[in-house]
Parts: C-alpha cells; sequence; structure tokens
C-alpha cells in the first residue's frame, strides 16, 4: 500500500530538505487513525511519551503547561469538547505504529538519500487537539511532515537558523539537554509564513525551524513522522559545541544550514563527549 502519490514525493524531492511545502497523502482513513485507535495507543504507551495540557495555551510559554485533571486518552475520546490538546511520542514502540512509519519512509527514501543522506532514527508522533488549541513556538531537531489526518490547523513557520527567531544560546542549551520551547516576541510575527493544512495534506518542517500552530474549529489529529540525518546531527553538535565556546568566554558564529556540513565543530563536540568533557 502506498501512501503517498508519485506527483506528492516529486514535488518533497524538489523542495527538501530546506523549502517548507504541502504534499498530499492517503492516510485519513487509515484505521489506526481513528480517535479509539489512538486512544487506545494512549493506555499502551508508557506515561513518558504522553503530554497533554488545556488547549487554551499562548503562542509563548515558560515550561510545560499544567496537566488537565482528564486522562490522555479520556481526552481523545472526548476531543471534541474536551478543551485539551494531546501528544503521543515515539509511537514507533507500538509495533503496528512503527510498520506505518516505516512504509511512509521507506516511500520518501528514494528523495531523502541523495540529498541529505541515510535515513537515521525514523520516529512518528500524533497530535490530537480540540477545537482552537494552541501548540506553542517552539522547535524541532528532526527533519519532520506533518499530515493531517482529521479537521484542520494553520502552521506558522519562521526561518531556520535565524537566531532573530530562535537565538544561539536556546539551541546551545537545547542540544545539551535543555528545552525547546522559544521567546515569543510580538515583533517575530511579521517574519511568520502560515501554511493552511486540511485533511489529506502534509506539511514538510525543515529541521528546528521555529514555529507555532492554531487548530481550526474542529478537532484535529495529525500525524508526524520524523527521521534525521548525518547533516542534522552535525549541526545539532555544532550548536553544542558553540555552548563550550560560549562558556570558554567566546563569540562563535552559528552553524551553517544545509548543505553546509559543520564538520570541524561536530567533530570537537563527538571528542568531548567521549573523554567526559561536555
Amino acid at each position: 500500500m502506498t501512501h503517498l502519490p508519485p506527483h506528492a514525493l516529486d514535488h518533497f524531492a524538489r523542495h527538501y530538505p530546506e523549502v517548507p511545502h504541502i504534499i498530499e497523502h492517503s492516510l485519513c482513513d487509515h484505521p489506526l487513525m481513528s480517535l479509539e485507535a489512538l486512544a487506545q495507543l494512549a493506555e499502551r504507551l508508557p506515561a513518558g511519551n504522553i503530554e497533554h495540557a488545556h488547549a487554551d495555551q499562548p503562542i509563548g510559554v515558560s515550561g510545560k503547561p499544567p496537566v488537565p485533571a482528564i486522562s490522555a486518552a479520556d481526552a481523545i475520546r472526548q476531543i471534541d469538547t474536551a478543551g485539551c490538546w494531546v501528544a503521543l511520542t515515539f509511537i514507533e514502540q507500538d509495533p503496528a505504529y512503527r510498520a506505518l512509519l516505516l512504509e511512509v519512509i521507506e516511500e520518501l527514501r528514494g528523495a531523502i538519500e541523495p540529498r541529505t543522506g541515510a535515513v537515521h532514527k525514523p520516529q512518528a508522533f500524533v497530535f490530537v487537539s480540540s477545537p482552537h488549541a494552541v501548540t506553542p513556538y517552539h522547535f524541532d531537531p528532526e527533519h519532520n511532515i506533518l499530515m493531517q489526518i482529521r479537521g484542520s490547523k494553520v502552521m506558522t513557520q519562521f526561518p531556520a537558523g535565524d537566531p532573530f527567531y530562535s537565538p544561539a544560546q536556546v539551541h546551545e542549551a537545547y542540544h545539551t539537554g535543555g528545552p525547546r520551547e522559544l521567546v515569543w516576541r510580538d515583533e517575530m510575527l511579521a517574519g511568520g509564513t502560515e501554511f493552511a493544512l486540511a485533511p489529506g495534506q502534509g506539511l514538510m518542517v525543515p529541521v528546528m525551524a521555529p514555529h507555532f500552530v492554531r487548530n481550526g474549529p474542529q478537532a484535529s489529529i495529525s500525524l508526524s513522522i520524523t527521521w534525521r540525518s548525518e547533516w542534522s546531527y552535525a549541526e545539532s553538535a555544532a550548536h553544542a559545541f558553540n555552548g563550550v565556546l560560549r562558556r570558554w568566554g567566546m563569540k562563535p558564529a552559528f552553524p551553517g544550514r544545509w548543505p553546509a556540513r559543520n564538520h570541524g565543530k561536530a567533530l570537537a563536540w563527538r571528542v568531548m563527549q567521549k573523554l567526559g568533557m561536555k
């Protein structure tokens, strides 16, 4: 079974990895994407792989929002009225969802590997959200396609690799174990690009491109398909090494984006890790 039509794969190949774009998919009616299937998944996953919060969130948050009294599984079953969002993380732990993830990755592999090399660490996440829910401003370290399954949402995305939107110090902290949430300032909004997603559409999000998401007037289900590459690992390692240089009183240059390879800083960071010098 194929989940991405040929023209979607062609479009992806022309724009990956740095240009955000929308492609078509055929996952909306997949049985694993039903609310009941996802509620049962929430009951099987370890507690550490489930996040849920009240839907009414600001664009910028400080730390993790408080957890609602309702369970994540019940919130999914009642998502039309629960006033929550639920994130199921690393769902590839479940054999059925891992099989689905790998099917999609195999379809994409021929477009991915000529650009960024071998596919590493494929992972998947599901987001189930009540009407008008907000996912606050943050970035993610993976290559990512967000597949809209049910409902609609608008992702406002900002340029990756621009410290105006995601300061160097935040990257340096994140890549040594800190949070990924970013400080929001209203003056940044003018630099964002809105991508409206309807069921059957997926949005490619470049590595570490800052974004926030607003749900539409109906409950939403989204599936995020992610992977890493040697290029993305090297950029992450370069950010981490920059943090070391900053602690030494230096002002390091922001790591380069694709196709820059960041080999020197990445190698230095990996050597420091092996020597226990972090």
